[in-house]
């Protein structure tokens, strides 16, 4: 087994720890039917990853404006928490056991979610509790910052909670929105593509499934990146 783990390991939620993608769409399609608008998947690739704030817009733009960004946002915000209440929310292939296997190694994780804390508590409610409330060291949502992904800034508070250096984290996404974030913090990034191609690049590991990852692992890439960042 190799000497090296990372100082701590960053998971991003949607698509990456929880598989929340239909639960999305389901609610963007409910929102679209109700107002006599198409909704079909390749609308839904477009907000993959990214902020709140630019899905809301996305939306209103849309429907031509027959919602306020406002009225938008907090229909979006509803809908969604129910879904995450009331229907199942699954692991990620290999997520629980990467999580209690991190936890085992001894190396701290936090959460860190473009989507809005009431949507995060939401699923820790569902599924996250499965595994402990001390689980992550730290948690930062989507609106409680100035700045969200493709910003570094939640990783870099994340980071700073925890007291390590970004270079000797790993950060572990879905999305090309949150790849930018992690690669931007500075960090070592794996990504878990889910509904959109991510292509490795310098800094960036594309892995099919989190079941192939484990802690050593994660700590012979950082290793190697945190050398060289």
């Amino acid at each position: 087994m190799s000497s090296h783990l990372p100082d701590a390991v960053m998971f991003d939620m949607d698509g990456t720890l929880v598989m929340t993608e239909e639960l999305w769409y389901d609610a963007e399609a409910e929102i679209m039917s109700a107002l006599d608008v198409d909704w079909g998947p390749e609308h839904q690739a477009e907000l993959v990853g990214g902020p709140l704030e630019a899905a809301v817009d996305y939306m209103v733009r849309h429907t031509e404006g027959a919602l306020t960004h406002g009225a938008m946002m907090a229909l979006l915000l509803d809908t969604m928490e129910r879904n995450l209440r009331t229907r199942p929310v699954e692991w990620c292939p290999g997520a629980r056991e990467l999580l209690l296997a991190l936890e085992d190694a001894g190396v701290p994780c936090a959460l860190v979610s473009a989507s809005w804390r009431r949507l995060v508590e939401a699923v820790h409610d569902s599924v996250l509790h499965e595994v402990g409330h001390e689980m992550f060291a730290t948690s930062v949502a989507g609106d409680e910052g100035e700045r969200t992904k493709p910003f570094p800034d939640p990783y870099l508070l994340a980071a700073e909670r925890m007291g390590v250096e970004p270079s000797r984290c790993v950060v572990l996404e879905d999305s090309h929105t949150g790849v930018a974030a992690g690669i931007a913090s500075g960090a070592l990034v794996v990504a878990v593509p889910s509904l959109v191609p991510i292509e490795g690049t310098d800094g960036l590991h594309v892995v099919e499934s989190l079941e192939q990852v484990t802690p050593a692992l994660l700590g012979e890439w950082s290793h190697v990146w945190s050398s060289r960042a």
